[in-house]
């Protein structure tokens, strides 16, 4: 039996004094065992004994990525009980929803989150304890009927029964069945959904280990928030399994050094990050003559080792997921040596579903199924394009307490509907074309993927992000017409204005801006056909929202009652 508590007691008894976890505090570098982790993790357990939490009940977890997040989530799941993972930075009103609805006895939490968490507290049905860290509780109280501790003092006060005999940890034991997270989803589409995942469906996914080499000595950089499907399985379970090691960075402003100081080998990314550090690398390149005639003599690898010196000079791997990447970026990434990969899935597949193996890359494509899954394309069109479904071992067991929305997502044969659209080929690899909620069916039936048309506007020199969408024209009944909402990238703009005479290049108006990005857009909408283009094309200048994986909000977006342009 494989679970989430054996990949740790495993690693402990491996490699009890090698160091599996590092972080930054007051300007120091500090570090964890893996022997450090489980003693931590048998006092989290101890913990929950005393606080009267038993076996199936939800706990939540809620801090930003630091040690104290590993070593709480194990305490939790190793003896049987569900964490429940919340984004520390959601807004009151997001946090009540996740509380009530998956029913969480206790709460763990940073300091940051004290004052949100004892705002609403009091009007949670089934919370009874609440624990943070940072000294945010100055003394161990009851108050609004939940008890409050201070999470180091409880620590402390378990400390000797969990090294004895007779702890929780030794005694309680979480079988592969068991639900270890309830994970809610990003609610791209409105109120956020718990997906419940058992220790069997996250096990499942070290199946990423046939695809991609992991050694004792690598060195995971911890980049990506923790409560998110994808960081939890591929940059601390998939380390925890191989035994090695995690860097986790400041922030996002200190990758760059971080990455001088920690020398790791692998950088999990969603692909924002991936083109942001390509895009200022090659905007020094350019400016190296030497550089640049390497590169045109098909000498990339040369001036790549250079490239990975700075960053660390072990850097060998880079894996995107979260959303779609260009490929371009993973191409030139691997042409300076350092392979880079997208992959794919969801967080009720736990979530990889595909991943490209690193020696068999496909830059277009965002792999094939893992080993043991199954992924197939439902319903194909004329061009090969249908929903992509998934079935295996990760898929999640449902929808907490939400039979609805289960049986909605799951055919008959245990097949899960992604809502993604996608093709496959011979081979098995797959190639997202779109999502099938976004897509936009026209007055002649024609179908419109908005990621392809999105993807032309996003080329165009002075556009920083767009999304496109379906809207209806007031007395056509049936059929949509394609619009985009367009942000503007003011500082391209303006470096480009001040590259010539910078003394004579004046600031552009508001209107100017938009012509000059709508000008840009016509032009490059020769590339696709006519029935795709868009009529209303609404420029703006803040960035578009999104999600906490960075994907644009499409339903707080509208082009209904717009003006066409004249």
């Amino acid at each position: 039996m494989t679970t989430i508590r054996t990949l740790l007691t495993d690693a402990v008894r491996q490699r009890p004094d090698a160091t599996f976890v590092r972080w930054k505090s007051a300007g120091e570098w500090k570090s964890w065992t893996f022997g450090d982790l489980a003693a931590r993790a048998r006092c989290v357990a101890e913990a929950l004994a005393k606080l009267g939490v038993k076996g199936g009940d939800r706990v939540a977890l809620m801090m930003e990525n630091r040690p104290e997040w590993m070593s709480t989530y194990l305490g939790i799941v190793s003896v049987g009980v569900t964490c429940v993972p919340v984004d520390a930075r959601l807004h009151a009103n997001e946090v009540s929803h996740i509380l009530r609805d998956s029913e969480a006895v206790a709460l763990f939490g940073s300091g940051k989150v004290g004052p949100l968490v004892q705002e609403i507290m009091g009007t949670m049905k089934f919370l009874r304890s609440v624990v943070l860290l940072d000294g945010a509780i100055g003394e161990d109280r009851r108050e609004s009927g939940v008890r409050l501790y201070d999470y180091d003092r409880l620590l402390e006060s378990v400390a000797g029964a969990a090294a004895s005999a007779g702890a929780c940890f030794d005694n309680h034991e979480a079988l592969e069945g068991d639900v270890a997270s309830i994970i809610y989803t990003s609610g791209t589409t409105g109120r956020s959904k718990g997906a419940m995942l058992t220790h069997a469906n996250f096990c499942a996914q070290l199946a990423v280990l046939e695809y991609f080499t992991v050694r004792t000595d690598d060195n995971f950089l911890l980049v990506l928030p923790l409560h998110h499907a994808f960081a939890f399985t591929a940059n601390f379970l998939v380390p925890l399994r191989v035994a090695c090691e995690i860097s986790m960075v400041e922030n996002l402003r200190t990758i760059p050094e971080n990455m001088k100081e920690t020398r790791p080998t692998v950088l999990l990314a969603v692909p924002l990050l991936a083109e942001k550090m390509l895009g200022a690398i090659m905007k020094k390149l350019h400016k190296s003559t030497a550089a640049r005639a390497l590169m045109a003599m098909g000498l990339s690898r040369v001036v790549g080792k250079k490239i990975v010196a700075q960053l660390g000079g072990r850097l060998r791997i880079i894996i995107c997921g979260g959303a779609a990447s260009d490929p371009d970026v993973l191409r030139q990434w691997t042409k300076f040596g350092v392979k880079t990969l997208q992959g794919y899935g969801l967080t009720e597949t736990a979530p990889i579903c595909a991943l490209a193996p690193e020696d068999a890359i496909r830059f277009e494509s965002v792999g094939k199924a893992l080993p043991g899954h199954e992924l197939r394309i439902a319903d194909p069109n004329g061009d090969g394009v249908g929903e992509i479904e998934v079935r295996g071992p990760s898929v999640m067991k449902g929808y907490f307490r939400n039979e609805d929305a289960t049986k909605e997502c799951f055919d008959g044969d245990g097949w899960f509907r992604t809502g993604d659209l996608g093709t496959m080929d011979a081979d098995g690899y797959v190639t997202i074309t779109g999502r099938k909620k976004s897509l936009i069916v026209n007055r002649e039936g024609k179908n419109i993927y908005p990621e392809e048309v999105e993807l032309v506007i996003n080329a165009c020199p002075h556009v920083l992000e767009s999304i496109v969408l379906g809207y209806h024209v007031p007395g056509e009944k049936k059929g949509e017409h394609v619009g985009a909402i367009v942000v503007a990238d003011l500082d391209k703009i303006a470096e480009d204005r001040n590259r010539g005479d910078a003394a004579s290049a004046s600031p552009l108006s508001d209107d100017q801006i938009r012509k000059l990005c709508v000008d840009e857009i016509h032009a490059a909408m020769k590339e696709i056909s006519t029935y795709k283009h868009p009529r209303r094309i609404q420029v703006r200048f803040d960035p578009l929202q999104k999600t906490n994986t960075l994907k644009v909000k499409r339903y707080l977006y509208s082009l209904d009652g717009a003006a066409d342009p004249s």
